[in-house]
């Protein structure tokens, strides 16, 4: 994505997430109070190696943490998969963003029994 389209003035807001090794950042992602996340991104040497899922897992537990009940996210039509896998369902035709095709995907948070009162 060019530089310019990643800033929309909703970073102070959001809760960010970030991969380092090291001293070294490899990764980041962000969610936006509304369950929005995005902005999914681990540099292409370090890629397949687990650091998005455990990105993405973090934010799926802040999500629940904070009592959302679904999270969404506008997936690159490449990276269906690597959501599919983390339980995110597409809704929706492919639309182009930034000259990307992408698809809606959401995943509805359930709460952990620590959380909900379950025994």
């Amino acid at each position: 994505m060019p530089p310019e389209l990643e800033w929309d003035g909703a970073d102070a807001d959001a809760c960010h997430v970030l991969a380092t090794l090291g001293d070294h950042p490899v990764g980041t992602a962000r969610m936006l109070p509304n369950g929005h996340i995005g902005r999914m991104c681990v540099l292409a040497p370090y890629r397949r190696r687990g650091i998005g899922r455990t990105l993405l897992r973090a934010l799926l537990e802040r999500a629940r943490a904070m009592g959302m009940g679904r999270v969404f996210l506008h997936a690159q039509v490449q990276a269906l998969g690597f959501y599919r896998a983390e339980g995110f369902c597409a809704q929706g035709p492919e639309f182009l963003d930034a000259g990307i095709p992408h698809r809606y995907m959401y995943r509805d948070i359930h709460p952990s029994p620590a959380t909900s009162g379950e025994s």
